[in-house]
């Protein structure tokens, strides 16, 4: 809860920039500095809020079912006498690809909030947010599901980077006696194999982005799949 309180402001500016569509973007923002500004005076200080209520619903069931599944895959991988660092991969890739199915509905509606541009006083509430989506497109694939396929891409790729750099260098750093020193080892690694899973996962996050959010012609979807969606905007935006 603290953390996404903490972060949810960055989540939304990130948000803002992977649905707009290069600098020809009618509300396209000129660097991260303006996006927080232009935020801040459209819609006040709770614009930075936007969505909130499903990560934080979200959240305990994900992180629940990712450390669990996690170590649920890594005992089954044990028998198949796999290396260690392969396992722990393996392991992440799964637990990441059960994770996603489980929040995939969270972050539909947590996108469409975001991307509304309107005062937080003026949109509406999660709830009636998932119960409009579903009354137009369904609880599949366009509808309280759109974008899995992103999703599932997006957390596996994550997960399997994130567990298998983490234990692997875990492993080969040893253990400090000094707490302090050793506190700064574990933050580190957690650091940079944070860092280093999301720079390779992240176009997968801009397709569930582009999937999940506004299209840019009403009526008309033109991001629909999850390659097909990375292959245009490489296309188009490179």
């Amino acid at each position: 809860l603290v953390e996404i309180c903490l972060m949810h402001p960055l989540d939304v500016v990130k948000t803002r920039f992977q649905i707009q569509r290069g600098k020809t973007d009618p509300t396209s923002y000129k660097s991260l500095g303006d996006c927080f500004r232009t935020i801040f005076q459209r819609e006040g200080l709770l614009g930075f809020y936007k969505g909130i209520l499903p990560p934080v619903l979200a959240e305990t069931p994900k992180r629940a079912v990712k450390f669990f599944t996690f170590e649920q895959y890594k005992k089954v991988l044990g028998y198949a006498s796999l290396p260690p660092g392969l396992a722990f991969a393996v392991a992440g890739l799964g637990s990441g690809l059960t994770e996603a199915v489980v929040v995939n509905p969270f972050e539909v509606v947590k996108v469409t909030l975001q991307t509304n541009q309107n005062a937080f006083t003026e949109q509406p509430s999660s709830f009636a947010q998932a119960q409009q989506i579903i009354k137009t497109g369904g609880l599949g694939c366009q509808g309280l599901n759109k974008g899995l396929t992103a999703t599932l891409g997006r957390h596996g790729v994550f997960n399997m980077v994130y567990f298998g750099f983490y234990f692997n260098v875990k492993n080969i750093l040893p253990v400090n006696k000094d707490p302090n020193l050793e506190f700064l080892r574990k933050f580190g690694i957690g650091l940079v194999s944070g860092t280093i899973a999301s720079i390779i996962n992240i176009p997968f996050d801009v397709a569930k982005s582009r999937i999940q959010g506004p299209q840019p012609v009403p009526g008309e979807i033109k991001y629909r799949t999850c390659f097909k969606t990375m292959a245009t905007v490489y296309k188009e935006e490179g």
